[in-house]
């Protein structure tokens, strides 16, 4: 609630207050909101004061605006952490949210130069293509592009990447997934990602490139996705590394010491 008295200010009072009804469920996606008047009349504060609280919610993605209509709850952007390599489907699934994909094309292509390097496979070697819109509760998340050797990634079929393809790799070819690397960055919707993800155009996205290896370090997939940034953060946890400890002054005298009394006796001899 509002502390006039207290040394943080009431815009972000207010601001905190707000949000911590929406992590907690207490407004819906997609809720109206009260308006700026009746904020300021119930709390008797100023409207400027409501205002500043409620533009940094709406840029901070918590609020949305709709002209002449109010402003209501954004939907919240699902978090992933950066440690740990899983599936799509195994994120959603933890997060409590049902995973879906909406496929678009699948099909076997050539491996171009580029695509061969990256799989470190031959050029033409047959490469399966998959390209889909991943969802979470219905709702579009990514557009992403899927290529494995046809060769090491064996059988696949449209119901097995409407699953798990992660789980078909482990349990059906009995391959053993290790380590994969990443490229994030931002950029703005394409035309073809501003139809899928249903965004507006000029909307911000976040590539992703990723390319995972086998254990005996055989790369066996490389992923180009593209991310709506309203709806998908990643968090990163940094540990500073350990300072090395310097050697105790005694230490360092000590030894001085015994190599000038080794210098010593070796000009007396």
């Amino acid at each position: 609630m509002i502390d006039k008295q207290s040394p943080i200010p009431i815009y972000h009072q207010l601001e905190e207050y707000i949000k911590q009804l929406i992590e907690n469920g207490k407004l819906k996606p997609d809720e109206a909101i009260p308006s700026e008047r009746e904020y300021s009349e119930q709390y008797q504060i100023s409207r400027m004061t409501v205002r500043q609280a409620l533009n940094n919610l709406v840029n901070d993605g918590y609020l949305y605006r709709q002209k002449g209509r109010g402003t209501f709850v954004n939907k919240q952007k699902v978090e992933q952490k950066l440690q740990g390599l899983t599936s799509f489907t195994e994120d959603m699934k933890e997060r409590g949210m049902v995973p879906s994909s909406r496929l678009i094309s699948f099909e076997i292509i050539p491996a171009e130069p580029q695509l061969a390097r990256k799989l470190d496979i031959k050029e033409n070697t047959p490469v399966y293509e998959i390209k889909r819109v991943r969802m979470a509760d219905s709702l579009p998340m990514a557009l992403e592009t899927t290529y494995l050797p046809a060769n090491l990634v064996k059988g696949l079929t449209e119901e097995i990447i409407n699953k798990s393809l992660y789980q078909h790799i482990e349990e059906k070819l009995s391959l053993t997934i290790r380590e994969a690397t990443q490229q994030i960055e931002a950029s703005i919707a394409k035309e073809t990602e501003v139809n899928h993800l249903q965004v507006e155009s000029g909307s911000p996205v976040l590539l992703i490139v990723r390319t995972s290896f086998l254990e005996d370090g055989t790369p066996f997939e490389l992923v180009k996705s593209a991310y709506r940034a309203d709806r998908y953060k990643f968090v990163h946890t940094m540990q500073r590394a350990a300072k090395k400890e310097k050697a105790p002054w005694g230490f360092l005298l000590f030894s001085f010491y015994h190599v000038l009394l080794e210098g010593l006796s070796i000009l007396y001899i």
